[in-house]
């Protein structure tokens, strides 16, 4: 399980990038790009920024070096080695083609070309390109459905109200909030569930504003709901898995175990990576894979990230 935040200064050096997939007549395509001033052909990628979270630079990147703005799909496997006499860890995902803007050459990237898979591989300069490319093209297709602990809110000490469901964020979670956009949308989240606590519903209603949809009230989801009915949380949770939809779903600590006891239930779920134990704006990617025509989802992947550093 990928587990990521927000990257620092600190060595090694951290970057991420992307296989980026598009259906060909003879089977997937790849994107690859020809970098001019190192003379080779790679898969787009670029270096984390102080305080960004490398889903965020997997899909900057791209789009910098190619034009294409990426959706992410499955964690592929982290490379570590030495670049330039420094060791550096990059984290890949799987992705399709999310918008394209245009590519303009410039003096780091010269030319993109869509390859076969074949093609592609053999193209590559370095080795471990050419295996990324073929665990992405060998990846079975899937759609997320993200399980989100709301961001940081007001102490209950701090607050005067009458009933816990109105305590709204902290300053902090706000922005943590503000932070949670890229990242949902680098997944391409198109559903928003939230419980209808208002710290749950601000955590999420920036996301939702930004993709011109309505955060959908999941009453059972709540913390008091789920105290007293947690069964009914747990139906509702099942019913969602059920949906191929790429989804977010916004909830409290105390019901997260309940939701992730649906997701065991799944076929090639490992409860070992289905901790609950989330902070304040952490979340779970379960990457799901639904034979045709079902609604028959299989756990493929699961991701852990992190809004703030753990």
């Amino acid at each position: 399980m990928r587990h990521t935040g927000p990257m620092s200064d600190s060595s090694p050096v951290r970057a991420a990038g992307v296989v980026v997939l598009r259906p060909g007549q003879e089977g997937p395509e790849v994107l690859v790009i020809h970098r001019n001033l190192r003379s080779d052909w790679s898969l787009p990628k670029g270096k984390v920024e102080p305080g960004e979270h490398p889903l965020v630079t997997a899909v900057r990147e791209c789009d910098e070096e190619s034009g294409v703005i990426p959706v992410l799909g499955l964690p592929l496997e982290r490379q570590e080695y030495i670049a330039l006499g420094e060791p550096k860890i990059v984290d890949y995902w799987a992705a399709t083609v999310g918008s394209e803007e245009g590519f303009a050459p410039d003096e780091e990237v010269d030319e993109v070309v869509w390859l076969s898979r074949e093609d592609a591989a053999a193209r590559m300069t370095y080795p471990r390109d050419s295996d990324l490319i073929r665990q992405a093209t060998a990846a079975l297709p899937t759609t997320p459905l993200i399980l989100l602990r709301h961001t940081q809110a007001m102490k209950r000490a701090d607050f005067s109200g009458k009933l816990d469901s109105e305590r709204p964020l902290s300053g902090k979670g706000r922005s943590q909030a503000k932070a949670l956009v890229p990242m949902l949308a680098a997944y391409g989240i198109e559903d928003v569930h939230t419980s209808d606590a208002q710290r749950c519903r601000e955590t999420v209603k920036r996301y939702a504003k930004s993709i011109d949809a309505a955060a959908v009230a999941e009453a059972s989801l709540s913390e008091e709901a789920h105290a007293e009915r947690p069964k009914r949380a747990g139906r509702r949770t099942r019913e969602l898995l059920a949906d191929p939809t790429p989804l977010v779903v916004c909830t409290h600590r105390p019901v997260l175990p309940t939701l992730l006891e649906a997701v065991a239930e799944l076929p090639g779920a490992d409860p070992s990576m289905l901790d609950p134990r989330l902070p304040p704006g952490g979340f779970l990617v379960i990457h799901r894979h639904f034979t045709p025509g079902t609604d028959e989802a299989t756990v493929v992947a699961v991701e852990r990230h992190s809004v703030s550093p753990e």
